[in-house]
């Protein structure tokens, strides 16, 4: 079994203050430090993010193979669901599952809704889409690579049924982002 952080208190906590800190400012690249070394197809910074976020108490499903399974609940201790509908905490290596398919939450407890942590291919600040809400003084700039034509239809209707929605991390290498369901998305020009 690959090992899991290098200093599972310190790493975690960086971890943790990373995706945090992407939330509180939506579409901002942060490399980490020190992410574990997962086995493929995982990526460093997906891994560390599921790691810091996960635990035995939340249902996490995964489109990983088998052997990334395994680590993920070696490391983790969350049980792994066969349907993305159902869980709490999503980590999609391949394909993104519909973000309407996922739990939003209620309007009364809102925090229910899902977090898709979503490997991609490259995470490109200062162009592509802008992005503007709560964390983004004006306007932020980022090209995502390896999302489906249709994310920003799908987005906009997460945030349509806001206070509910789904919240996402974006992973490419060692780097993450976040897109809460709190951000606008717009075309770049």
């Amino acid at each position: 079994m690959r090992p899991g952080f290098a200093d599972p208190v310190l790493d975690a906590q960086a971890a943790f203050r990373a995706v945090m800190e992407a939330m509180a400012r939506p579409g901002r690249v942060l490399r980490l430090a020190a992410p574990p070394a997962p086995p493929p197809p995982l990526a460093p910074a997906a891994a560390a993010a599921l790691l810091a976020l996960a635990d035995a108490e939340t249902p996490l499903w995964t489109d990983a193979p088998e052997e990334a399974r395994g680590w993920i609940a070696f490391h983790s201790g969350a049980p792994l669901l066969a349907a993305p509908g159902e869980a709490e905490f999503l980590l999609a290596t391949a394909a993104m599952p519909p973000l309407g398919l996922l739990r939003a939450g209620s309007d009364e407890a809102p925090q229910e809704g899902a977090t898709l942590i979503l490997q991609v291919e490259a995470l490109r600040p200062g162009a592509g889409w802008r992005l503007s809400g709560p964390g983004i003084a004006e306007e932020h700039r980022l090209a995502v690579c390896g999302l489906p034509a249709d994310f920003p239809a799908q987005w906009a209707a997460n945030a349509a049924r806001f206070p509910r929605g789904v919240d996402l991390v974006l992973a490419a290498g060692d780097a993450l982002a976040a897109f809460p369901r709190t951000l606008r998305i717009e075309e770049g020009g």
